[in-house]
């Protein structure tokens, strides 16, 4: 028997594969794969750009400005999308490829799923060494698309048109699987790409993916409810992962009839509204006081797919040492860090087992009356450090409390490195699900406004991205401002300008050493007394945005409610403190020298001293 076949080059081969398949989203049947970020150059131009451009109605694909920020858009577009559509991004060999490791980090990071094809040298070396090679003299199988391996959580080089397909298959199940979930890359060499074979018809069939459910196993639960039952102080801790799993509501339902506190991790943050009443916030180092309080005082932690960094425990010190966990997780591995009793299963479906379990227990409502108290003690607080003052400079607080007023409840808010994540996630107040984006796993500075286009595709009008973010991030990437005017997809821009990276300013300060190369006026700059300043409006109107510059708070209301209101992306700047933080929240592990002839330095080293002491011992 003869198999029907079907000749094509390898890039039409693979291109006419990713458009067959599919996936569901709340019943719709829908592309697997949304859309393609591409930039071109030698390695990817003549073959794949080629096949690209034939399926352009089917398979859009979106023009870059920079190769780490496209990929950071579909990583935003997968984040947004929970997980159950992919984008790609395509670059050319040597620079190209190289700028989108750091994107590739970002998604391994938060296990978020893209896929990345980069261009790579020819595999028959005849006209080595080619343009942007960098050569191995012992290895010349290596190429740079080699430094894409600590960074992906699949990775191959395809060397022959047939490899595509077993390849392809792996790559979109290890990006749809809860456990493996993060980037897949391909190199696919220029001389390969060429080439033509004759390809099974039955390999271009359309398919249907599901995100598959791992059921935990009964011993597991049953030794989880077990523990469960013996604990008189729990706490939840709910991470990235039951965002993924679409266990939001039934996790929050678990805690308010358990009478659990829940508590969030940076990246579950947005999976309840603000006032849940069994939420006391994010927990850990950027996190409230109540939960702070919860987490000191548990005795048994529920975490809930998070893989538990140290922003969230606070570098293992803000639970006692006899805490136990229960680490509900698809991922082994996180679920059995720290000694804690493993519940090795999807979210949700681990959730309804360990409820069902539980029978009817539930815990003295006393834990949960403290819980609330707190947590009106931490909004109270926050009320107060948001409301306008007679300062000259606004806090990052009262910014964040005008954007928040003036945002609807189906925008969300994205921000990323420097001080806005600590803030954000502290004085944000969620008021619809899914609407916090703060990409903190890799704390990528520039992921904000790239991150926001992909949102913003995602959205399709269905609200507005807001990003919040530093000059800082602005200065590093900021061109996808250009792209979401060239394509379409709205955002608006907050820019609070502190004059230089502030929060890392207030790190160093901390730790005893003066303010060095951080702040402009620190900086080996022409003028300290009076640097220049950039003016963010004008720069974001050379790209075709709207803009305006904020000189109050009154004004950035008025901007913000013009704003919601344009027809384009819309950046407002507002000058913001450098030194006025929101307090709260558990304490940080960083290195500080052991010898200093600096006081400040000495006492430092004595506080961190003492504040491993507190470290729970595990991994």
């Amino acid at each position: 028997m003869t198999h029907k076949t079907v000749r094509l080059t390898m890039a039409q081969a693979l291109v006419r594969y990713l458009c067959n398949q599919f996936t569901e989203i709340d019943g719709e049947r829908v592309p697997l794969f949304a859309g393609v970020f591409g930039i071109f150059g030698h390695g990817n131009v003549t073959c794949l750009a080629e096949a690209l451009e034939a399926v352009q109605d089917q398979l859009p694909t979106w023009r870059g400005q920079n190769e780490q920020s496209m990929a950071l858009a579909a990583i935003g577009y997968g984040k947004a999308k929970l997980r159950r559509q992919i984008m790609i991004a395509t670059s050319s060999v040597g620079p190209g490829a190289t700028n989108m490791i750091t994107a590739a980090g970002v998604a391994h990071a938060n296990r978020l799923p893209v896929l990345l094809l980069a261009g790579d040298t020819y595999t028959n070396r005849l006209p080595d060494p080619v343009l942007q090679q960098v050569e191995h003299f012992d290895d010349p199988t290596v190429t740079v698309n080699d430094g894409f391996k600590p960074v992906s959580r699949y990775w191959d080089r395809i060397t022959h048109p047939a490899q595509i397909l077993a390849s392809l298959p792996q790559a979109i199940a290890t990006m749809l699987d809860p456990a493996d979930c993060g980037p897949a890359f391909i190199g696919l060499p220029q001389d390969t790409q060429e080439l033509a074979y004759d390809y099974p018809l039955a390999f271009f069939e359309e398919r249907l993916w599901t995100i598959p459910r791992p059921r935990p196993s009964r011993d597991q639960i049953a030794a989880a409810a077990a523990l469960l039952k013996t604990a008189k102080r729990p706490l939840i801790i709910s991470g990235g992962g039951v965002r993924y799993s679409g266990a939001s509501e039934a996790l929050a339902k678990f805690a308010s009839d358990r009478r659990i506190p829940m508590a969030e991790t940076i990246a579950g943050k947005g999976a309840v509204v603000h006032n849940h009443p069994a939420y006391v916030g994010p927990v850990g180092i950027e996190g409230t006081d109540a939960a702070k309080a919860m987490a000191e005082t548990a005795d048994i932690v529920i975490a809930v797919g998070t893989r538990l960094q140290d922003f969230t425990t606070g570098s293992w010190t803000t639970f006692a040492p006899d805490t136990q966990f229960i680490n509900i997780n698809a991922a082994r591995y996180d679920a059995c860090k720290h000694r804690a009793l493993p519940v090795v299963g999807d979210a949700l479906e681990s959730l309804g087992e360990l409820n069902a379990a539980l029978e009817d227990w539930a815990c003295d409502p006393a834990r949960m009356v403290d819980a609330q108290g707190l947590y009106a003690d931490w909004n109270t607080m926050l009320d107060e450090g948001q409301a306008p003052t007679n300062a000259a400079t606004p806090s990052y607080a009262q910014v964040i409390a005008v954007v928040n007023k003036m945002a609807r409840p189906e925008d969300t808010l994205i921000a990323a490195a420097g001080g806005l994540p600590g803030e954000t996630v502290k004085n944000w107040r969620v008021k619809s699900p899914h609407t916090f984006d703060c990409e903190f796993g890799f704390s990528c500075m520039g992921y904000e406004i790239a991150g926001a286009w992909g949102h913003a595709m995602a959205k399709d009008g269905n609200g507005t991205p807001i990003v919040m973010l530093g000059d800082g991030s602005y200065m590093m990437m900021n061109s996808d401002i250009y792209s979401s005017v060239l394509t379409g997809h709205k955002m608006i821009v907050v820019v609070c300008d502190n004059g230089g990276f502030g929060v890392i300013n207030r790190l160093q300060t901390g730790m005893g050493v003066p303010g060095f190369n951080n702040l402009l006026k620190d900086s080996r700059v022409k003028n300290k007394d009076s640097p220049l300043r950039v003016d963010f409006a004008k720069h974001a109107e050379a790209m075709g945005a709207l803009s305006r510059h904020c000189e109050s708070l009154a004004d950035l209301e008025a901007a913000m409610e013009w704003a919601q209101g344009t027809d384009r992306t819309t950046v407002l700047t507002i000058a913001t403190d450098a030194h006025v933080w929101t307090p709260g929240g558990a304490d940080w592990y960083v290195g500080v020298p052991e010898i200093s002839d600096r006081e400040s330095v000495q006492k430092a080293r004595v506080g961190q001293a003492d504040f491993r002491k507190k470290q729970r011992q595990g991994v």
